[in-house]
């Protein structure tokens, strides 16, 4: 496909980047964990909410070793608050991949990121974007909006189509802050509600949802250290989704365990030692 105006198109994202870009505190660096790190906690979350959970998580895990190190709660103590645990979860055992597989260094080529728990399609590609301004494209909700409506596209554009749209207006050698002015311009200046065009997909909402008593279910026992199953059965017996259902699936997708004649829940891997009691943020 080939497009007249791409040189207009990229001349005006590049333009509003240079007098309106936006300064985070992962867009100061080109440390491939660090962007990994970042990249992780974006995923349905607001920058800005992020950015001091980035600055403290980078200060306690400044490496993927310093991360691999850490246990499960240490992990979940830090993350308490972004939401979507599971992420921090995975982040954790691609810490862990990544120091067996690859001595420590996070994997630059998109395909062996995505053998890393917790990275997809997009994250694969964003990763060495970011960190080592690869001429590859990727898409999130900004940019495809953004290249929906400033270059006519179809809203049901398949999403193969449209990174091969992606990838034909990437100015080379400028990825990194093509990328980033792409974002921005969306974020700021076209955004969906400006323009009607609607996301893939919407989040459900949180409190009361089944992601919800997962998160109280999780704070909890990092603030407790270790809690009847019984009691927690009885305590949220009016829990919609099932609490038994949400504890096995905890239980199965080893962020707690279950242990002892009574029942007990713990957050995962802390069967060796006392569990510590957490700090509740």
């Amino acid at each position: 496909m080939n497009f007249v105006h791409v040189g207009p198109f990229q001349a005006k994202i590049l333009d509003f980047y240079q007098h309106n870009r936006r300064c985070f505190p992962w867009r100061m660096t080109t440390d491939r964990y660090a962007v990994m790190v970042s990249e992780v906690m974006l995923q349905q979350t607001q920058a800005e909410r992020v950015v001091p959970r980035f600055i403290r998580w980078m200060e306690c895990f400044p490496d993927v070793r310093a991360l691999a190190c850490a246990s499960l709660r240490e992990v979940l103590e830090l993350w308490s608050g972004l939401g979507y645990n599971s992420r921090a979860q995975r982040l954790h055992g691609a810490a862990s991949m990544i120091v067996a597989n690859h001595d420590g260094d996070v994997p630059s080529e998109p395909d062996m990121l995505r053998a890393l728990p917790g990275i997809g399609a997009y994250t694969s590609r964003s990763i060495p974007i970011f960190a080592d301004n690869r001429d590859i494209a990727a898409i999130d909700t900004n940019i495809r909006r953004v290249l929906i409506h400033e270059l006519g596209l179809s809203e049901s554009i398949t999403p193969k189509a449209l990174l091969d749209v992606a990838h034909e207006v990437l100015p080379k050698g400028r990825s990194r802050d093509w990328h980033n002015a792409l974002m921005d311009y969306g974020a700021m200046e076209l955004t969906g509600k400006k323009t009607g065009i609607a996301p893939l997909t919407r989040q459900s909402s949180f409190k009361g949802s089944r992601r919800w008593y997962r998160g109280v279910l999780l704070r909890e026992l990092l603030t407790a250290g270790e809690l009847s199953r019984d009691a927690v059965e009885e305590r949220y017996a009016d829990c919609p989704h099932g609490i038994a259902s949400i504890v096995d699936s905890l239980v199965m997708e080893s962020m707690i365990e279950e242990y002892g004649d009574n029942r007990l829940l713990r957050i995962a891997g802390e069967r060796d030692s006392e569990p510590e009691i957490g700090v509740e943020r």
